[in-house]
């Protein structure tokens, strides 16, 4: 009987034990995690329209300006990639809208075009949203930003026809008023895909 007893108050002592180590790790998982965000501050701003290219980013370091450039280097890398495929659609449905000459010749230099007016439309960038916050435990302080950034659109259609009109040959396909039609169509329909 005695001997009964002390196994039935091992076995009980090993379940308490394993229960509270099965707790306990949940513990550290969810303090590994940290807190869910269910909206990214500063998301909202960096969402494109028909009127704006919009890029946001969010970027960590231990010293706080470098985040806040960090997170901008980001979300200008996001918006030249938005620009350039934004303006790829629209130069590949002109073409096929459009009888032009020598179309993968076209093609080519307005995708060069392209990448020059987006880099270049970059000057002219606006800061939506600017968040920053601190991370810090025992050991160490970092740092955390949110960046929201556009671009109107019409300074890269400006930037296009400007770029076009010093081209000759160029001109020579160029519709201005078909691209800014179709350019319009694609930022209409990226609008309605992003909700707004």
């Amino acid at each position: 009987m005695k001997r009964e007893l002390i196994l039935i108050l091992s076995l009980v002592l090993c379940l308490i034990i394993g229960f509270s180590g099965c707790n306990s790790k949940k513990k550290t998982r969810n303090a590994e995690i940290g807190t869910l965000l269910d909206d990214m501050p500063c998301e909202k701003e960096g969402k494109s329209d028909k009127n704006f290219f919009r890029a946001y980013s969010m970027a960590e370091s231990s010293n706080l300006q470098l985040s806040k450039e960090k997170a901008l280097t980001a979300a200008k890398q996001r918006l030249i990639t938005l620009i350039n495929s934004n303006t790829k659609s629209v130069t590949d449905r002109y073409v096929n809208e459009r009888e032009v000459g020598d179309a993968a010749e076209f093609e080519q230099k307005f995708e060069n075009l392209t990448r020059e007016v987006a880099n270049e439309t970059i000057t002219n960038l606006v800061v939506t949203c600017e968040k920053s916050s601190v991370l810090s435990d025992k050991k160490s302080k970092k740092y955390r930003t949110f960046v929201s950034i556009q671009v109107a659109k019409e300074d890269v259609l400006n930037g296009m026809n400007n770029r076009i009109s010093r081209d000759a040959k160029l001109q020579l396909d160029y519709d201005k008023k078909k691209f800014e039609e179709i350019f319009n169509q694609e930022m209409e329909r990226m609008a309605l895909e992003r909700g707004y």
